[in-house]
């Protein structure tokens, strides 16, 4: 009965003392339906710097959340999609687009890949053609010892012959 009781007094204080792992659900109100659907748009286009993987529609991080609110302040001031990413880039820089704009900062993010991709491309080939030389001398190496063996004379080939048995 004793360890009941322990038992039912520990799972209480478990229950009480941990914390709550449930997220709130952000639910806003719009003047317009046009609003609501440009607030998802922006939610989808815009990256957490935080989270730095996730757009804000995917992320709960607290700075995300103030960004969605931000981003509806905005909306609700009347404010253009280009308006409010550009308020964006301006505090937060052009990592928190998904897709930055092309200029000199980003140059290297947008075409580094296939920079790499053709480095790779002369890599592969420089070494097929390299492997490709080293079989052809191996070839002609093989051939001239081959030759040189068939060169040997009787005495030579006896002697040889001799070694063997």
């Amino acid at each position: 009965m004793k360890q009941l009781i322990i038992a039912l007094m520990t799972f209480i204080i478990v229950l009480f003392s941990t914390e709550s792992n449930s997220t709130s659900v952000e639910t806003y109100t719009f003047s317009t339906s046009e609003y609501e659907v440009r607030f998802h748009k922006l939610n989808k286009i815009l990256r957490c710097p935080k989270c730095q993987n996730q757009n804000l529609a995917d992320s709960n991080s607290l700075i995300s959340q103030d960004l969605r609110r931000e981003v509806r302040r905005l909306l609700e001031e009347g404010r253009t999609d280009e308006q409010i990413m550009e308020y964006m880039v301006m505090r937060y820089g052009s990592f928190v687009l998904y897709k930055p704009k092309l200029d000199r900062v980003t140059y290297f993010l947008w075409y580094g890949p296939i920079g790499f991709g053709v480095f790779g491309v002369i890599m592969v080939a420089y070494i097929v053609m390299r492997q490709r030389k080293r079989r052809g001398e191996l070839q002609v190496a093989n051939s001239q010892q081959e030759n040189d063996i068939d060169s040997l004379t009787e005495q030579e080939q006896a002697q040889i012959d001799k070694l063997l048995k």
